[in-house]
């Protein structure tokens, strides 16, 4: 089963330090990596890395910060083909900040991810039509993400989106919730949509049921180093967290969301592909870096050994 990601490609510039700074103070840091990122583009690369068939679409500045990301985007394998020159808009980028202990920050500058439209959708009817389950985050146009779920689930497809970020007036995604039939919200984002933070699984289930009532037929709860809660029309569960030594959780979400778009197109049930995705997660928390950050086959094949 084809999968297809709709989304943002950025260069990141990461940060390294002992703790993320307060607001208004200044702290040296130790390192900085520049490499690529973007959660659409992330979300590509996890896919492509686990072995599975996935095309990217999106948009690059004409410009240093997009050659940089189309040669690293080769150096990882990943094809470039739907990845349209946007001589008008600069490349995203996004900067971030990573503690020792992997906790972060971030600011993105939307750049050319802001400027994909319908048009984009429009233009790759082959890639679009062929889609088994398109892949969708919050970093590109809503109207632009309401048009590839439609043209998608009209053929037939499934939709996978993972809110993030949640916009400040969330009930702006009241449309692409129900376009949506899985939805995957970390803690934050779930608190945000439905006024609960799942910091526990009976807290998750409740939350995923108020996410249901927004659309999805299936919510899946990410919450970190505390497990993965899930629930379809039919089967509900929990996750445990994985133990792993984890450096940076930049990726985490990203190859989360790719694993389980993965496992579903094998033919994984539900339970099955939440857990593959949750080790997926957690490989990606045990390196620094973003789309780089995403596990093998292999090495997920070890961890759920």
């Amino acid at each position: 089963m084809d999968i297809v990601v709709f989304g943002s490609i950025n260069m990141d510039v990461s940060v390294y330090g002992q703790r993320l700074p307060r607001p208004g103070e200044t702290l040296h840091a130790e390192r900085y990596v520049m490499a690529l990122g973007g959660k659409g583009c992330n979300q590509a690369v996890a896919v492509h890395r686990l072995g599975g068939r996935v095309d990217l679409v999106g948009r690059l500045g004409d410009d240093v910060f997009g050659a940089m990301a189309r040669r690293q985007m080769a150096e990882l394998g990943l094809d470039d083909e739907y990845v349209a020159v946007d001589p008008e808009h600069a490349t995203a980028i996004a900067m971030i900040g990573v503690a020792d202990d992997g906790d972060n920050c971030i600011s993105v500058v939307g750049g050319a991810n802001l400027a994909l439209a319908e048009s984009d959708v429009d233009c790759r009817p082959e890639a679009f039509g062929r889609t088994g389950i398109l892949m969708l985050q919050l970093e590109i146009p809503l109207a632009a993400n309401a048009y590839a779920a439609a043209r998608v689930r009209a053929a037939g497809g499934r939709v996978i989106l993972d809110p993030a970020p949640v916009p400040p007036d969330h009930s702006t995604l009241s449309g692409l919730l129900a376009a949506a039939d899985i939805v995957t919200p970390n803690e934050g984002e779930t608190e945000t949509l439905v006024g609960l933070r799942p910091q526990s699984p009976e807290a998750a289930a409740e939350a995923a049921r108020r996410l249901q009532q927004l659309g999805p037929a299936v919510a899946v709860v990410t919450m970190g180093a505390a497990g993965v809660f899930f629930a379809t029309p039919d089967e509900q569960g929990f996750v445990p967290p994985f133990q792993v030594a984890a450096v940076d959780s930049v990726a985490a979400g990203d190859c989360f969301n790719g694993g389980l778009a993965f496992a579903l197109a094998r033919g994984d049930g539900m339970e099955s592909a939440v857990r593959f995705a949750a080790a997926c997660g957690a490989l990606a928390t045990t390196r620094p870096g973003a789309a780089a950050a995403a596990p093998d086959l292999a090495e997920v094949a070890r961890l759920l050994a």
